[in-house]
C-alpha cells in the first residue's frame, strides 16, 4: 500500500531520500504553490508535478537528471547554424509568453503537467525574481524558449519548446554559457529524456545530486545576470 506524507499549512517537507521508488520519486502531496513553499522545495531538490483535477504532488526522483555545464554538447552544425541564423535571443523579455507556450505545446503523452495553477504560481515566482526565461525570436515571433527556477547558483529547468529549427537548442546554448560566466556547474534537469541526453544531460544518484545542490544553494548569481537583455551568441562560438 502506497503511503505518502500529507502536507499542511506548515512550510516543511520530508527528506527527499524517503521518496518512493515506484512511482519514482513521489514524496508527498497537498500543501500549496506559494512562493515560500516552492522555493523551499527547490532548495531541497523537490519539485511539484501533477495534472488538472489532481492534488499537488511533490517529487524527488532517483536517479536525477543534470546537465554538467562543461559537458554541454554543442555540435559543429549547431555552432554553424547559430552563426548564420537570423534568430535573436533575449533574457526575461517574455516569461509569461514562454510558460504559456510551453503549456500548450503537444507532448508525447498527449497532455501537459503545466496546469493553470502552475502557470500562475511560476508567473508569481518570476515577478518576485526567482524564475527566469530565455527566449528565441525570429523577427518579432517567439519561436523557442525555456524557463526555470533559480536556487543559489543552480538553475532548475522546468520546460522548453521550439517552433523553429534548433530554437530550443539555442536557448540552452545561451543559458549554459550565461551560467558559466557566474561559476555555476550544472543545470537541474529533473528527469533525463532523449532530447536532453543529446545535449549532455546525464543521470546521477539522488544522494549525489542533493550533495551538489547543498554545495551551491548558499551562493548567488549576480542580479544583473537576469536583467532583461539581448544576448550575442557569437561571443561563445
Amino acid at each position: 500500500m502506497l503511503t505518502l506524507t500529507k502536507l499542511d499549512n506548515q512550510l516543511i517537507f520530508p527528506h527527499p531520500e524517503i521518496a518512493h521508488r515506484e512511482p519514482n520519486g513521489l514524496l508527498a502531496f497537498g500543501g500549496d504553490l506559494s512562493p515560500q513553499r516552492l522555493m523551499l522545495a527547490y532548495s531541497m531538490g523537490i519539485f511539484p508535478w501533477f495534472s488538472d483535477n489532481e492534488l499537488i504532488m511533490w517529487w524527488s526522483p532517483d536517479p536525477r537528471g543534470i546537465l554538467p555545464l562543461d559537458q554541454f554538447k554543442c555540435s559543429k552544425s549547431l555552432k554553424k547554424f547559430a552563426r548564420n541564423c537570423q534568430y535573436h535571443i533575449t533574457i526575461n523579455h517574455a516569461f509569461n509568453q514562454v510558460i504559456d507556450t510551453c503549456a500548450t505545446i503537444p507532448r508525447n503523452d498527449s497532455g501537459t503537467w503545466i496546469t493553470q495553477e502552475m502557470i500562475n504560481a511560476y508567473k508569481n515566482l518570476h515577478n518576485l525574481g526567482h524564475a527566469h526565461s530565455v527566449e528565441v525570436w525570429q523577427q518579432d515571433n517567439l519561436v523557442g524558449g525555456l524557463y526555470g527556477v533559480v536556487t543559489g547558483k543552480v538553475f532548475c529547468g522546468e520546460s522548453m519548446f521550439h517552433k523553429a529549427t534548433n530554437a530550443s537548442k539555442l536557448a540552452m546554448l545561451a543559458l549554459v554559457n550565461m551560467l558559466k560566466t557566474q561559476g555555476a556547474k550544472f543545470i537541474d534537469c529533473q528527469m533525463q529524456n532523449s532530447h536532453l541526453a543529446s545535449l549532455g544531460c546525464i543521470e546521477v544518484p539522488r544522494s549525489q545530486f542533493l550533495g551538489m545542490l547543498q554545495q551551491h544553494r548558499s551562493q548567488a548569481f549576480a542580479p544583473s545576470l537576469w536583467h532583461p537583455q539581448t544576448l550575442n551568441l557569437n561571443q561563445w562560438l
